[in-house]
């Protein structure tokens, strides 16, 4: 591609390498925080679904490092998400059957 008059690479490495910054790297990635800062069973946030190491590396990641945990953030919650959805609808049909269990 020629933009004035110069060849450019379509490469993201080339890019920051001669300084040429990607749109998103204009904006800083917030933190997910929500204020819920207590862990669950498997050492994730319940508010932000980060891990320990995560949440206090956040301020030393990069944008693109940031995007990631937060892609693996919304990944853990929809799983918790899909495991309660189960467990409910486990206890749902065990409570809508009208027959006595002879176990």
């Amino acid at each position: 591609m020629r933009l004035l008059g110069y060849k450019l690479s379509i490469n993201s490495d080339v890019f920051h390498s001669e300084g040429i910054m990607e749109q998103l790297d204009f904006f800083s990635v917030p933190s997910p925080c929500v204020g819920i800062c207590q862990v669950n069973n498997r050492g994730y946030c319940k508010g932000c679904y980060r891990s320990r190491d995560e949440r206090f590396n956040w301020q030393a990641m990069t944008a693109d490092q940031k995007r990631q945990v937060i892609r693996l953030c919304k990944q853990r919650y929809l799983r918790i998400l899909r495991r309660a959805k189960g467990k409910s609808i486990e206890v749902q049909q065990v409570d809508d059957n009208p027959q006595q269990s002879l176990f």
